[in-house]
């Protein structure tokens, strides 16, 4: 009986914790001082971008709370359980770059604009580009 019980209890935390690795890259995360999110899907690249379904689904994008446009994450590679470096360009397609993604310690998300162009948004009518690291939280 203990056997039963032990292995079952063992069941139940391994899929517990694959659960939490196919959500890791899944959802919306958001930096509130530059007013910024990604949507994402890094696993079924469903995401459809809004009033842009002319791109199709997409693995997510980064976009403005203040701006319509978005980057369009093109393409994904998940490195490990953390880490996945993203392929992305602005709608326009006349600017691209690689960054990565990393899943932090206490649960948040570092953004690193690693080569390309430099994200940029629209704030008040003026370009603000957007630091080289910035963290985002769920």
């Amino acid at each position: 009986m203990k056997k039963i019980i032990l292995s079952f209890i063992m069941l139940a935390m391994h899929t517990i914790s694959f659960a939490q690795d196919s959500l890791t890259f899944k959802g919306y995360i958001h930096n509130d001082e530059y007013k910024v999110y990604i949507k994402m899907n890094f696993y079924d690249k469903n995401i459809v971008v809004p009033d842009q379904q002319i791109f199709g689904e997409l693995p997510g994008y980064f976009g403005s709370k203040n701006d319509s446009r978005k980057w369009l994450f093109t393409d994904v590679e998940i490195k490990d359980k953390t880490t996945a470096q993203i392929s992305i360009i602005n709608d326009y397609g006349s600017e691209d770059l690689v960054a990565t993604l990393k899943l932090l310690p206490d649960g948040s998300y570092e953004l690193i604009q690693n080569e390309g162009s430099t994200l940029k948004i629209v704030e008040k009518r003026k370009w603000v580009k957007i630091p080289k690291k910035i963290i985002l939280t769920r």
